[in-house]
């Protein structure tokens, strides 16, 4: 199955603390076959949430370096499009639901591809169950 990852839907693999039934569900399905979609943004996004968490102390530099060599492994494809739609339909999603352009960047993809996307953000889920995308989590 094909479905748009949310950052906030993969840190819970590395945060334990975070993690739910659905969030391992995912992990699950994509380690059996399933394909992951992000947006360009992505890597950027996780890898500023991992630098975050070893400032606070969650996370050392090797910890930081397993959950990115694991991540590596999972086939999670990227956008090639994220930029080009960033001014347009991006930036009219974000203005049409009130969110961040990254989380519209979310949000575009989903639509384009018509499949599901998954994330743990409210304000993201709401956006997508009012856009008519369906969630992979809820």
């Amino acid at each position: 199955m094909n479905f748009v990852l949310d950052c906030s839907a993969a840190l819970p693999w590395v945060f334990a603390d975070e993690a739910t039934k659905g969030t391992d569900r995912l992990l699950d399905g994509l380690a059996a076959g399933d394909q992951a979609w992000v947006p360009a943004i992505w890597h950027l996004e996780v890898g500023n949430v991992l630098l975050g968490a070893m400032r606070k102390g969650r996370i050392d530099q090797a910890g930081i370096e397993a959950f990115v060599s694991r991540l590596g492994d999972l086939e999670i494809q990227v956008d090639p499009e994220t930029s080009v739609r960033a001014w347009d339909k991006t930036l009219d999603l974000a203005q049409q639901h009130r969110l961040s352009t990254y989380d519209a960047a979310y949000l575009e993809l989903a639509l384009r591809l018509g499949i599901p996307l998954a994330t743990l953000d409210k304000q993201l889920a709401a956006a997508c169950r009012s856009a008519g995308v369906k969630l992979k989590l809820v």
